[in-house]
């Protein structure tokens, strides 16, 4: 007999309990950082570096350093060239552009504003709704520059959906009633950060305002979920449509 905590037991009854026990299984490390950190703001990260990746593979292949990858016959083909869309009707532009960006610094920054926020608004929100607060923060940001940037100049960037990140946050704390101060502070930086020059701020702008519309709408419809659908969709449509068929209204000195 073996002591146990209580009275003894004997061997057989020991190895019968061990036998009907399963061995914890050890999650993969992917699966261990998609919970941590959320599994569309990973995919979404993975997303824009493999862009990265290919427009820099592309700028190799016409004779132009991989860093400089802003010079590549793909990147020339996805950015966000307002004349591309109206005049060509290449009206892809308009998503694509959102998955680019200018150089590895470029890059890293956007990347790890997403991975900071994105992974806490997709905790709040849940997967689904996370998307689509990202998708429709970058294309409200693409229908301001649309409509109000140089339509001869190519743009890229995340930023536009990192800014309506920071927007939806912005709504879901005030809805909580939390302290702004932090986030405002952030904000009043970036948007400084936006007159830079290269700088897009009306990318900046329109994302950020795209995404608290977003997460309003997120707030309004949360027990009706079919409602929200529709109304998320609707939000998309409209967006879509001034941004295709709205021409820009920036003034150009010809």
């Amino acid at each position: 007999m073996t002591p146990a905590s209580v009275g003894f037991q004997c061997p057989e009854c020991i190895r019968e309990g061990r036998a009907t026990v399963r061995a914890p299984r050890r999650g993969s490390g992917l699966r261990a950082a998609g919970r941590r950190w959320g599994a569309v703001t990973l995919t979404l990260i993975a997303a824009n570096v493999a862009m990265f990746l290919v427009t820099a593979v592309s700028a190799a292949s016409v004779g132009s350093s991989p860093l400089d990858n802003y010079r590549s016959p793909v990147f020339d083909a996805l950015s966000q060239w307002p004349y591309g869309v109206t005049l060509f009707g290449e009206w892809w532009r308009i998503g694509t552009a959102a998955f680019l960006h200018i150089g590895p610094v470029h890059l890293v920054m956007n990347m790890l504003a997403l991975l900071v926020f994105g992974s806490e608004l997709e905790r709040q929100l849940g997967r689904w709704r996370f998307l689509a607060l990202y998708l429709l923060s970058a294309l409200g940001g693409a229908v301001a520059i649309q409509l109000f940037g140089d339509p001869r100049a190519a743009v890229a960037g995340a930023s536009t959906a990192i800014y309506g990140l920071l927007g939806g946050l912005g709504v879901l704390m005030v809805a909580r009633r939390q302290d702004l101060r932090g986030l405002l502070t952030l904000l009043a930086i970036n948007v400084m950060i936006s007159f830079l020059p290269g700088v897009s701020l009306l990318g900046h702008l329109g994302g950020l305002a795209a995404g608290a519309v977003t997460a309003g709408l997120l707030l309004l419809t949360r027990r009706r979920a079919q409602v929200q659908v529709v109304a998320l969709v609707c939000l998309a449509v409209l967006l879509l449509a001034v941004a295709v068929a709205v021409p820009t209204v920036a003034v150009l000195d010809l």
